[in-house]
């Protein structure tokens, strides 16, 4: 069953609300807050058992039930941008309750996040690692996981100093969301339902991402519609939104608030 989320709303214009990855919380989109609120009303969600919501844990806690507490407080007809665990939420979010999705944005994220012999991804040893060491050290865990996310970027360490002091006035997040959340980017796979996706995609990936590889660009332009898009940002890692945000704003006004706004 879902459970009910706290959301919070700020901006004007047409609606457009964010959902963030693992490990971390909706303050993470703080470096880009301003500029979004000049064009939209956004709504920013901390996901079930995260943030602001870290007491709202769904039973059981899934990615059926992460994506029924998050579209229960979605604005109908929105613009829905999801990042990394988010965009897997997001990807739910669309198959499942289409009318509430005008658009999607997927950044660093994918249908399917775990490698396997046809699929390019996370080393399934990678996820099993940070599922044991999460019980010894939380915060050191969550830290190092967000080391993965800025490997290959040139302004790495200021990455992760941005989105550790972003996140940190929120409560920190419930290491049964925490374990769970592993377990969906372990087993997840939604590549068999994108296809039948009726809304625009627009996807944003970091060519140097070392959990989301940009050979999903691959995937992307020869298995899906073409009402789907991507953008690869050459110099970005899993983040582009911190570490490239003035290349990440200008793609995501062009694709998304222009033909929003038609």
């Amino acid at each position: 069953m879902h459970t009910t989320l706290k959301t919070r709303t700020a901006g004007s214009g047409p609606s457009l609300v964010l959902l963030h990855g693992w490990g971390v919380n909706s303050g993470v989109w703080q470096p880009i807050a301003a500029q979004l609120e000049q064009h939209f009303s956004v709504t920013y969600v901390d996901l079930p058992g995260f943030g602001e919501n870290s007491q709202a844990i769904p039973e059981p806690y899934n990615l059926a039930n992460l994506a029924a507490s998050v579209a229960n407080v979605l604005p109908e007809n929105s613009v829905l941008a999801g990042w990394s665990l988010g965009g897997l939420v997001a990807q739910q979010i669309a198959l499942h309750e289409p009318t509430k999705v005008q658009r999607l944005v997927l950044i660093a994220t994918s249908p399917k996040f775990q490698k396997s012999h046809d699929w390019p991804g996370i080393e399934p040893t990678i996820l099993q690692a940070f599922s044991q060491q999460l019980v010894k050290n939380l915060s050191k865990t969550i830290e190092r996981f967000l080391a993965i996310q800025a490997m290959g970027s040139d302004s790495a360490k200021a990455d992760i100093k941005k989105i550790k002091s972003s996140i940190e006035a929120s409560p920190q997040a419930d290491i049964a969301a925490l374990t769970a959340g592993l377990t969906i980017l372990e087993q997840a796979d939604l590549r068999a339902e994108l296809a039948s996706l009726s809304m625009p995609v627009h996807w944003m990936l970091g060519r140097l991402d070392s959990l989301v590889p940009a050979k999903l660009n691959d995937y992307v332009q020869q298995r899906l519609p073409p009402s789907h898009s991507v953008t690869v940002f050459p110099h970005a890692s899993h983040a582009p939104f911190i570490s490239h945000t003035e290349h990440f704003m200008a793609d995501f006004m062009t694709t998304v608030k222009e033909s929003t706004l038609k």
